[in-house]
């Protein structure tokens, strides 16, 4: 130390002052490097659930799907049971008029009063099958939609599962655009799962 107070460096002080100041350059870069981990470690729990949820509504949807086609297929089944029954009585119809027709006139109106019959049952039976038959294709058209639903919620996970593996990634490589592009994947998947939700 001089009279004015000036301090002069030896080699040794000016080694380790150089370690200190690296020491506090790379405890900084330790913190940073933490709380980007720390940051990542998190974003990912956070999309791994929600993930977890759009793969839920999407095993859901799918089973639902089966389910709706599985009714439309017994609505089809008993729609045709009932043309079946139709075409009996058309044909049970046809004879009694051509009966009818070769009868004696005592016979001609008990005959036509079995005709009026037919005709009638006729008309109940094709209402009927045409119930099923609309039936069968409103639960066709609902499996179509929780298929395409499906769909959407496969995609929307998919999307997710790209986010987290790139979060492993920008874990590994300590790279700030991969966190970006993760969140940026991230936030098309919540896009995706959203659009699923609302039958989009």
């Amino acid at each position: 130390m001089s009279e004015h107070g000036f301090h002069v460096h030896g080699p040794h002080d000016h080694e380790l002052e150089h370690a200190a100041q690296g020491g506090h350059a790379n405890e900084h870069h330790g913190i940073a490097g933490k709380s980007m981990t720390n940051q990542i470690a998190v974003c990912t729990a956070i999309i791994a659930t929600v993930g977890a949820l759009f793969s839920y509504m999407g095993g859901a949807t799918q089973a639902n799907a089966g389910l709706y086609k599985n009714n439309a297929a017994i609505k089809k089944t008993e729609a045709s049971n009932q043309w079946n029954y139709f075409q009996a009585k058309s044909t049970k119809q046809a004879l009694t008029e051509f009966a009818r027709d070769a009868a004696s006139d005592e016979r001609k109106p008990a005959l036509q009063a079995k005709v009026d019959r037919y005709e009638k049952e006729k008309n109940e039976i094709q209402l009927a099958a045409q119930k099923l038959e609309a039936e069968a294709t409103d639960w066709d058209h609902q499996s179509e939609a929780q298929m395409h639903q499906h769909h959407r919620w496969a995609q929307a996970t998919t999307v997710l599962q790209v986010s987290i593996a790139l979060a492993a990634i920008a874990l590994l490589t300590k790279k700030k655009w991969l966190e970006y592009g993760m969140l940026a994947l991230a936030g098309v998947g919540v896009l995706v799962g959203a659009a699923a939700a609302f039958h989009l």
